[in-house]
């Protein structure tokens, strides 16, 4: 992977979340204050915060981005585009709503370490607006695919690249709901709670499909863009069985409309799109110390042209462990300062 798309990764990650305040409204038992001590600042029954510790974890991660092409006339007649997958593994670090991440594939733990010319790149930015609004951005750039066909046809194709961009814009309704305790686990989710989460997902993929023949005597390079937008309602509950297990699930089912269009080609599609998202997460939390796994499953289908009928996948797995520390006092005291500054 290329050092300057490492860093920029590093970089998106770390300046694109805008910092936040937390709240201190609560008034505080004893028992509050003793859990303060251990967890930071309690936010209200439902929810605690992790105000004044840095958050770190080690992480790694499978996923890719499979595109699968199907004869509308013919449903046996279909071939699919695997990406030669790369697992990451990688480390964050989060204090409040600021974070920084780095990971990297070796070529130990790629799938086919023999396609040694083969990249992926990911990265997932999340953001969170006020109380109700979050935000993710998605990159998957890939070059190096497996070509599978009918009657167990394969080849590899080391030119065929594919770029994807997009993410969704989410509104969470229910405030006792925390979806950081899912994804970022800088805070704790208390007591089980549910929430129904209207999203806008959009994305724009570019696939450049080159295929050369064994003797290099032939090749064949075709252009594909799609562009992708749905509205998709979801709900996702989080589940407290015990103070330190956490589970939560969502699903979500969208609709919309896709626009296909092969720059070598007159002929420009419209068609239904449609999407379903699964999720699933679990965390337990030993003190600070903490381990867990997400799992989520986007998939979007659509016609490419009059012939053709696409199924994008999208599989995305992460195992994690992490410890919350405590902030410094300087870093604390710098954070409350600016958070004052901008009235925050």
């Amino acid at each position: 992977m290329d050092f300057k798309l490492k860093l920029l990764g590093i970089l998106l990650n770390f300046l694109c979340l805008p910092l936040f305040a937390q709240n201190n409204n609560t008034s505080k038992t004893a028992q509050d204050s003793i859990q303060d001590v251990v967890y930071g600042e309690q936010h209200n029954e439902y929810i605690y915060i992790y105000k004044n510790r840095i958050t770190a974890k080690a992480y790694f991660i499978k996923t890719s981005n499979t595109l699968r092409i199907r004869n509308r006339e013919d449903a046996n007649d279909e071939f699919h585009l695997f990406p030669n997958n790369q697992d990451k593994i990688g480390a964050s670090v989060a204090f409040r709503s600021i974070s920084a991440s780095y990971s990297f594939s070796p070529n130990s733990l790629a799938e086919n370490p023999n396609d040694n010319n083969s990249k992926l790149f990911n990265l997932n930015l999340r953001s969170y607006f006020g109380k109700h609004f979050m935000q993710t951005l998605d990159i998957y750039s890939q070059k190096g695919f497996q070509l599978e066909g009918t009657n167990n046809q394969q080849a590899y194709l080391p030119k065929t690249k594919s770029f994807k961009i997009g993410g969704s814009t989410s509104y969470i309704f229910n405030e006792n709901f925390s979806y950081r305790a899912i994804a970022t686990q800088d805070e704790k989710q208390l007591k089980s709670a549910g929430t129904f989460m209207p999203r806008l997902v959009y994305y724009f993929t570019k696939h450049d499909v080159h295929v050369t023949s064994e003797d290099g005597s032939q090749s064949i390079s075709t252009d594909y863009n799609a562009l992708d937008i749905a509205f998709a309602p979801s709900y996702i509950y989080n589940f407290v069985p015990t103070k330190n297990l956490f589970l939560s699930a969502g699903v979500s089912a969208g609709i919309g409309l896709n626009y296909s269009n092969n720059p070598g080609d007159e002929e420009n599609m419209t068609s239904l799109l449609t999407e379903l998202d699964f999720r699933g997460s679990i965390t337990y939390d030993i003190n600070f110390l903490y381990l867990g796994a997400h799992y989520n499953y986007l998939i979007l289908n659509h016609n490419s042209d009059r012939s053709s009928y696409i199924k994008d996948d999208i599989p995305y797995l992460q195992v994690f462990i992490g410890y919350r520390f405590n902030a410094p006092k300087k870093m604390v005291n710098k954070a409350d300062e600016i958070n004052k500054k901008i009235s925050f």
